[in-house]
């Protein structure tokens, strides 16, 4: 018996651990791309998790591993040790790639859906949920649906 336990927690824990690996964020940031300048890096990593991979949508550059986040990566890096500055280096990227490029887009005219489509969706649904309510016949679970279940056999 203790031995069919010991079994299972390994195999458990082999399972937790080869989840947890699966799961984890790619850690794509390539040894070759980072500055040699730790204060750079500092401020291109805090930067490039404010970037949004175009190919993956709900990643940063930095945890995606798509040849685009890379070129990104690159690129930012680049304008940082030619020496932009944080503003500089967003609005340079988002001149090349539209406010999209952004995590956190600002809200203004051509961002409103994107800010306000989730509480769309959000109203629609609620909307849909109440007429299909007020249509179907409310039955409680303690009423019969019809008289004739309520007849004994004589």
């Amino acid at each position: 018996m203790r031995l069919l336990i010991a079994t299972r927690c390994r195999r458990t824990l082999a399972l937790a651990l080869l989840v947890f690996f699966v799961q984890s964020p790619a850690w794509s940031v390539l040894p070759s791309e980072k500055l040699s300048d730790p204060g750079l890096e500092a401020r291109a990593s805090v930067l490039s998790k404010r970037i949004r991979c175009v190919v993956c949508q709900n990643q940063s550059i930095d945890d995606s591993s798509a040849p685009l986040a890379a070129d990104l990566r690159v690129l930012l890096r680049d304008r940082i040790a030619a020496g932009d500055t944080d503003d500089e280096v967003v609005d340079y990227l988002v001149q090349r790639y539209g406010n999209f490029v952004l995590l956190k887009p600002p809200f203004q005219p051509d961002t409103w859906f994107l800010w306000l489509a989730p509480f769309g969706v959000l109203v629609i649904s609620l909307a849909v949920f109440a007429a299909q309510m007020r249509r179907a016949p409310h039955r409680g679970p303690w009423l019969p649906e019809s008289d004739e279940e309520n007849e004994q056999p004589a």
